[in-house]
């Protein structure tokens, strides 16, 4: 009797810890993905937290391609993506039968920055991947009354979003020169090229403060105007991802986190962070 009554209480404590470990693992919500998102979503987990304080948020910003690989290998809830699928993320989708849905949650551009006090106003699409592909090396390249000073490239590394979209919309079907810097984020993007004279990068427009100087790409500045009409030619929408394979998020941290960055507040933070609300609020 006694052992019976012991192997029930055992079997309780058993159910109970379930209870418990399903209980914590529901309030947890893990986000990781695009660096260019990364302040954007610190904007967005600090208000959410103050909603629900509660649900403990893990976030990363390593790049769009380490979130999406995180949602297939199920450590993730949440990816952020500054750029589309891939078709071979497509692919791995139909192979492992699994199926992640898009939601778009904000406008950017791919803002073309130099150093503060270089006299460059404006770049055509041509320019910047000549630069990029390394045909062009030097300022005078360009135009004659710039320095004869060699140009200082940099760019995002490949787990970046932003360098996919600057490798589809820019390079084309051509190689990076090796002559580029490549760096981990946005942030070190902007500090290099606020330090670094006679240098050139690319990063979200979100990024960009007074350390740095936007230019003009094709003539066209990335206002928010500009990128709304998708005038400004870097122009591209930003990504949550989130795993569909057993059904819509009904409730539950994902979905109120969705829900709340899709709110007037949610979508006021996008502007605070410098980016497009996604319905151009």
């Amino acid at each position: 009797m006694a052992k019976s009554l012991l192997r029930k209480f055992v079997g309780l404590l058993f159910l109970v810890g379930l209870f418990v470990s399903s209980a914590v693992f529901a309030n947890s919500l893990v986000i990781k993905g695009s660096n260019t998102m990364l302040e954007l979503s610190q904007l967005w987990v600090e208000e959410f937290g103050k909603m629900y304080p509660n649900i403990k948020v893990t976030l990363e910003g390593a790049g769009s391609s380490t979130g999406v690989a995180a949602l297939f290998n199920g450590t993730t809830d949440i990816a952020n993506s500054s750029r589309w699928f891939k078709d071979s993320e497509v692919q791995q989708m139909f192979t492992q039968k699994k199926w992640f849905t898009p939601i778009l949650v904000a406008w950017d551009g791919v803002a073309i920055v130099v150093h503060k006090d270089l006299p460059v106003k404006n770049l055509t699409i041509q320019q910047i991947k000549d630069i990029y592909t390394g045909k062009i090396t030097r300022w005078n390249q360009i135009d004659p009354n710039l320095p004869a000073r060699d140009i200082d490239a940099f760019s995002r590394n490949t787990a970046s979003g932003t360098f996919e979209v600057f490798k589809e919309k820019v390079l084309r079907d051509e190689k990076m020169s090796p002559r580029v810097r490549m760096l981990e984020s946005s942030m070190a993007e902007l500090e290099t090229v606020a330090k670094t004279p006679y240098s050139i990068a690319y990063f979200g427009v979100g990024y960009v403060d007074s350390s740095v100087k936007v230019i003009s790409v094709n003539g066209v500045l990335p206002s928010k105007q500009n990128i709304l009409s998708a005038k400004y030619p870097l122009s591209r929408p930003l990504f949550i991802f989130v795993d569909i394979t057993k059904g819509w998020p009904e409730e539950g941290p994902v979905a109120e986190y969705l829900r709340f960055i899709m709110s007037k507040k949610g979508q006021e933070l996008v502007e605070k962070a410098g980016f497009v609300a996604a319905l151009g609020q």
